[in-house]
């Protein structure tokens, strides 16, 4: 890929980790709206800008922009939904082949990554080389971010997983045991189907209650909340913390970076 186009991708990427994960706004435009399609229409991720999205959004808003984004720069990438244990089409992302490279390609006696992993939804705003399964690749490969390592692996060319866990020791060890968190079939879904997915969300489980996570990627901190527990997350391990009801709209609203009006109201619909 040209080294000009691979910076506009990056600098997008960096945008995008300035968002924040929450599904407040998803729940606010469900009740306004009364029907996920109409609460999708909504989107403001719909209009590709992120600087006017209402907050933020979860991974189905910022695929979607990310989507839209790479089409405008002439890219072909492809839509995959996430499957977690027994629940299917649970999340999303993207896979962007480089269309200078192909899965046989070779460069000193290296192979070439052609497919890029991108999964803003899971705080992951690295575009991910993919590993080829064996025998054409090593199978997997072990991406040191922080402060969550992320792992790929490939048991076959029509599927892939993502497991996530500590930060990586300087001995090389992780600090926390890695876990499977998605499966992706690699073909990926059409937007229709997407679409389906992204309107099905609305009638989650998740969506009972308040879910927010940030990442200051500069300071390599995360932020996760649910269920009124804070987790603060960084390379040296987690902490949680209960927030009490009288402050969760000052302390959710400065942590994750959004209005006090719009926690408020929320949290005000979730609890009728």
């Amino acid at each position: 890929m040209e080294p000009a186009l691979w910076q506009k991708i990056l600098d997008l990427c960096n945008r995008l980790s300035n968002v924040t994960y929450e599904n407040l706004t998803k729940i606010i435009r469900l009740e306004s709206t009364g029907s996920a399609t109409a609460a999708r229409n909504l989107d403001d991720s719909d209009q590709n800008d992120i600087d006017t999205w209402m907050g933020g959004g979860t991974c189905f808003s910022m695929t979607w922009h990310l989507y839209q984004s790479l089409r405008d720069m002439g890219l072909n990438p492809r839509l995959v939904m996430g499957h977690k244990r027994k629940e299917r089409n649970i999340h999303c992302a993207l896979i962007l082949p480089d269309a200078d490279t192909n899965a046989s390609s070779r460069a000193e006696g290296v192979a070439i990554h052609s497919e890029f992993l991108f999964d803003p939804g899971y705080l992951i705003f690295d575009p991910l080389p993919i590993p080829l399964p064996k025998p054409f690749g090593a199978g997997e490969a072990l991406f040191p971010l922080v402060p969550n390592s992320v792992r790929l692996v490939r048991p076959d060319m029509d599927s892939m997983e993502l497991w996530t866990g500590g930060a990586l020791r300087t001995d090389g060890s992780i600090s926390s045991p890695m876990k499977l968190r998605f499966e992706y079939p690699v073909a990926g879904v059409s937007v229709e189907e997407f679409k389906l997915h992204w309107s099905e969300s609305f009638y989650r489980e998740m969506m009972t209650y308040p879910v927010l996570n940030r990442l200051d990627r500069e300071r390599g901190v995360q932020y996760y909340y649910q269920k009124g527990n804070l987790v603060t997350r960084d390379a040296n391990g987690s902490r949680m913390e209960r927030i009490a009801e009288p402050e969760r709209v000052e302390k959710l609203s400065e942590i994750f970076r959004l209005s006090p009006e719009l926690v408020s109201r929320a949290l005000g619909i979730l609890s009728k």
